[in-house]
C-alpha cells in the first residue's frame, strides 16, 4: 500500500498544480474521483487488461467515467495506460483529494464513538477539533461498540484516545510492567 502512494503521490501533484492553475480543482477531484473508483472495478480492471484493445479505447473507457475529463486528466489516463499503470487512478484520487483538503483548509476526522452521536454533540466535537487544528472539520463518525463507552478520534496522524477500552488497555499494560 505504501508503494502505491509513493508511486502515486507525483501524478496527483502535477494534477493537483494543474487544477489549480486551471481554477478547476473540484472538478478535477470529481473528474478523478471518478476515474479512479472506474479503474477499481473488476469490469474495467478486465478491460483495461485485454490486449486487443487499444491504448486510446483504454482510455476512453477511462475518461467516460471522469464525464467531462480535462485534457490533462486525457494525458494523465493515457500516460498511465501506456506504462501499465491505471491501477494507481484510485490511489491517485486519493491523494489529489488529500491535497484539495490542504487547500481548501480542512482536515478529516475519524471519531469512533461507544455509542451513536446526537447532532448536537457531534457540532460541538466538530467545533471543537476545528478551534484546536484551525481549520474546517470534515468528521466521518463511526461507532464501535467494543469501546464500552466515550470515543477515540483520529485527525491526521493525531489520535486523542478517550474512550473506556483505550483506558482499560493502558492499565492492564501498566499491571503487566
Amino acid at each position: 500500500m505504501a508503494e502505491l502512494t509513493t508511486v502515486a503521490r507525483p501524478y496527483a501533484e502535477a494534477a493537483f498544480r494543474a487544477a489549480v492553475e486551471a481554477n478547476a480543482v473540484a472538478a478535477f477531484a470529481a473528474a478523478l474521483g471518478a476515474m479512479g473508483a472506474a479503474a477499481a472495478s473488476r469490469e474495467v480492471v478486465a478491460l483495461l487488461g485485454n490486449p486487443r484493445l487499444t491504448v486510446q479505447e483504454k482510455v476512453g473507457v477511462l475518461t467516460a467515467a471522469g464525464g467531462n475529463a480535462t485534457p490533462v486528466l486525457v494525458n494523465l489516463a493515457t500516460t498511465l495506460v501506456e506504462n501499465g499503470k491505471a491501477s494507481l487512478l484510485p490511489s491517485i484520487s486519493e491523494h489529489f483529494s488529500r491535497l484539495q483538503r490542504e487547500h481548501d483548509g480542512v482536515v478529516k476526522a475519524v471519531i469512533t464513538s461507544a455509542f451513536a452521536l446526537s447532532d448536537s454533540d457531534k457540532a460541538g466535537l466538530v467545533d471543537a477539533l476545528s478551534k484546536k487544528y484551525g481549520k474546517k472539520v470534515e468528521a466521518d463518525v463511526r461507532v464501535d461498540a467494543s469501546l464500552i463507552g466515550g470515543a477515540r478520534v483520529q485527525v491526521g496522524d493525531d489520535v486523542v484516545h478517550a474512550s473506556v477500552r483505550d483506558m482499560l488497555d493502558k492499565m492492564k499494560q501498566s499491571l503487566a510492567a
